[in-house]
């Protein structure tokens, strides 16, 4: 039988080599998790000192948390503040559910990424499942939702810039004066029940604190005490008030002319009730947070 010829493999060798060398020229591009992994900002950043804003020194004299099985259950407006000026809340909805509190805090700007419960040093060696990604609401602001274990205490909370790609300590305080009496299973305030007023007019020092520290108001005020309810006369020391709020309900002045005058409710003595107050001294008009402190000691 005739042999054929044996397959020469020169040909093939030689093309494998070449392609060989044609790919070992071309850039290697990354698949998979390798690709997923060049794209995800380096975490394990913390700021110091010399990277941050001089910290805002928190108020926290006299403060008593305040837990979840204090309160009844509901979602509640909360004041929060922070040790940082470069972290700005314009909002908070505080919800209060079986025992627990979480919070929804909206952010001013897009300028962080992440936040966790814990310091930043806790946060850049934590599983990402225990990061707390953004999110946003109907108007494009950056949202949290946060676990709250109490009120009226300082909590350390970490914040991942997304420009600096670092962490930042931060403290926040969830203020529960700022929520309504009503939200409490426990009255907190001293009442004119409690204190057995009867109907009629009082006197009484009221303090004002918030804002620049500039503005103030008339004290001793004038109190009228009627069916258990107490309002207070309060006269600015200024006529640029045009309303002041008190748990969301609008009042205007009562007079006209001279320093700006308001009747509003007084929910309780002895404690600093929150207010707004809107002025006109600048050059759009501005609400302002104060405090109002009604002292009982002073009644007559």
């Amino acid at each position: 039988m005739k042999k054929g010829k044996k397959p020469f493999m020169g040909s093939g060798i030689l093309t494998g080599l070449l392609l060989v060398g044609i790919l070992s020229c071309m850039p290697v591009q990354a698949y998979g998790s390798e690709a997923a992994a060049a794209d995800t900002p380096v975490m394990d950043k913390v700021a110091d000192s010399s990277d941050m804003a001089k910290p805002v020194e928190l108020d926290l004299e006299g403060l008593t948390p305040v837990a979840a099985d204090e309160l009844q259950d509901g979602t509640y407006a909360v004041t929060v503040d922070c040790s940082s000026s470069m972290f700005k809340i314009t909002d908070c909805a505080l919800t209060v559910a079986e025992g627990e509190m979480e919070a929804v805090l909206t952010m001013s700007g897009t300028a962080y990424l992440y936040l966790y419960m814990g310091t930043g040093e806790e946060a850049a060696t934590a599983d990402s499942s225990d990061l707390i990604p953004y999110e946003e609401n109907a108007e494009g602001a950056y949202t949290f939702t946060v676990p709250v274990e109490m009120l009226d205490a300082p909590v350390s909370c970490a914040a991942y810039s997304k420009n600096k790609e670092m962490w930042y300590n931060r403290t926040l305080v969830f203020r529960a004066s700022s929520l309504p009496d009503t939200a409490f299973k426990e009255s907190r305030f001293v009442t004119a029940e409690s204190l057995a007023l009867q109907d009629g007019t009082y006197t009484a020092e009221v303090s004002l604190e918030g804002g620049s520290g500039r503005a103030s108001v008339t004290s001793p005020c004038t109190l009228r005490v009627k069916d258990g309810s107490v309002t207070a006369v309060i006269e600015w020391g200024s006529d640029k008030y045009d309303y002041m709020k008190v748990e969301d309900v609008r009042y205007d002045p009562v007079n006209t002319e001279g320093n700006s005058v308001f009747e509003i409710p007084v929910n309780g003595f002895d404690y600093p009730m929150p207010v707004l107050a809107d002025t006109t001294a600048m050059s759009v008009p501005y609400e302002i947070e104060y405090t109002l402190y009604f002292d009982s000691n002073s009644l007559k």
